[in-house]
């Protein structure tokens, strides 16, 4: 049953609902079952629901069914968001967020920091698994998913596998808990499978479940099934994309082509999972939320849509991602929901949903919107720190600084845009308002940039010379 530290907001959206204020919100009764599924390098563009080309039938009826959480950012690229994710803190505070942790990197998130699956342990979630792609560290059995308070584990530890080999420099990286796993298939797939299977066996236990499904699609390197290529036009006899030397299986005629065969099977993937939990007779009290890491990186197929920048960038395009929540026993759906609210405020927001009250021995960089999701706000006032001095505050402002700014976006002056009212971030207002300008700028300097970590992952290449992968990927230490 919910705690007694969330009551008080239960009772309040209770009352509404009597009051006849807030139609169709119902009170949560019970701890939810949590599944959280991550797209990697999914646009903004490349859903349905936002415009998209793309067939993504299955987002789109989510989207349809839950609340579209219109203004959900993350980091702009994908191991600072993962870990942001499941500590409900600024990856910066333990060094991750420039670079990603590639094979060759010692490093792994602090074992001092809390993972979501620790909590949920806490509040009898008996199971919590995670299937697909980890990226949180692999040289070190502390840094693996089982050492950090998931109970199954079912996918790869590295970034940008084969889809087909599910090899990574040259090993086959592919487990089944911290053993090596031979399972043949197409990746997406094969975490589709696995994660329909647990829910099937969780689904008729008493305590509720928490499973993880990080998808590395639509991620590079370009792979897709020929049935799904067929449905972009795919013809066998035309030349594939790239060099003739790439010997890579499931290269489309075009990296467009493939990307969007590549989308549609995870989209696939994640509407065999929701029909999985309603065959299981437990929809209604399971808590679905969908996003993507980061935008559509740039040159391998995605689309921004209409919003400025990609992956990399902290422009709209590369940190606003598509993002659903669902739970019809919790909240109403069919709505749009326009709160800023992002990947660090995952963790506080499940905790007040479970009722977890405990003292954590860091503190959470993100905030619950749980009062906004049942509308007993319509907004909450918050600022949200997105990196290389990029700061949203007040559901509104956006300042987007140029001293010590993300060189990737190669800008010579601080911006300061209305992102409510230009989204699209063309037109600068510091001029227009620069107390505005002022304050944020002052909370940036004073505040967020002194943000420290006594480590910090390496850059990208430092290692990779003369680096060989352990046999199978086997980590031992």
């Amino acid at each position: 049953m919910i705690r007694m530290n969330v009551f008080g907001k239960l009772a309040a959206v209770c009352c509404a609902l009597f009051s006849g204020l807030l139609p169709g919100v119902a009170q949560p009764i019970e701890k939810p079952n949590i599944v959280v599924i991550l797209a990697d390098d999914l646009g903004w563009g490349d859903v349905g629901y936002n415009g998209g080309d793309i067939k993504t039938p299955y987002i789109d009826h989510l989207a349809k069914e839950g609340v579209i959480l219109n203004n959900f950012y993350t980091a702009p690229i994908c191991s600072p968001t993962r870990a942001g994710l499941l500590t409900g803190r600024y990856p910066n505070r333990f060094g991750l967020r420039e670079t990603v942790i590639p094979p060759w990197s010692d490093f792994g998130v602090d074992t001092t920091e809390v993972f979501l699956s620790n909590m949920l342990a806490e509040a009898g979630y008996v199971h919590r698994a995670a299937f697909g792609k980890w990226h949180l560290g692999h040289s070190k059995r502390a840094y693996l998913p089982l050492q950090r308070g998931f109970t199954h584990f079912y996918g790869h530890y590295n970034g940008a596998i084969d889809y087909f080999t599910h090899r990574r420099e040259g090993e086959l990286d592919w487990h089944r808990d911290e053993e090596t796993c031979y399972d043949e298939g197409y990746a997406t797939d094969l975490i589709t499978k696995a994660a329909v299977a647990s829910i099937k066996q969780y689904g008729g236990e008493a305590s509720p479940f928490f499973i993880y499904v990080a998808y590395n699609a639509p991620h590079s390197p370009l792979q897709a099934e020929e049935d799904d290529l067929l449905q972009y036009g795919y013809e066998k006899d035309k030349p594939l994309y790239g060099n003739a030397e790439q010997e890579l299986i499931g290269r489309g005629n075009t990296k467009r082509q493939t990307y969007s065969a590549m989308v549609t099977a995870m989209d696939r993937g994640i509407g065999e999972i929701l029909s999985a939990l309603e065959e299981a007779g437990i929809a209604e009290h399971t808590l679905v939320l969908f996003f993507s890491d980061n935008g559509a990186a740039p040159g391998f197929g995605g689309s921004s849509g209409a919003l400025r920048g990609t992956k990399f960038t902290e422009w709209e395009g590369g940190v606003r991602a598509p993002a659903i929540i669902r739970w019809p026993a919790g909240f109403a759906g069919k709505r749009v929901v326009n709160q800023v609210t992002g990947y660090i405020d995952v963790v506080p927001t499940v905790r007040d949903v479970v009722g977890l009250s405990s003292p954590l021995s860091k503190p959470l960089d993100g905030v619950s919107i749980w009062s906004v999701l049942t509308g007993e706000q319509a907004t909450i006032s918050r600022e949200f720190y997105l990196g290389y001095g990029t700061l949203i505050a007040d559901n509104r402002w956006k300042l987007v600084k140029a001293e010590s700014g993300n060189p990737r976006m190669d800008i010579k002056e601080d911006f300061l845009f209305d992102i409510q009212q230009d989204p699209y971030e063309k037109k600068d207002l510091k001029t227009q308002h620069p107390a505005i300008y002022r304050q944020m700028l002052k909370q940036v300097n004073q505040v967020y940039e002194t943000i420290q970590s006594q480590v910090s992952v390496p850059s990208y290449d430092t290692g990779r010379e003369n680096f060989e992968a352990p046999k199978a990927w086997k980590i031992s230490e």
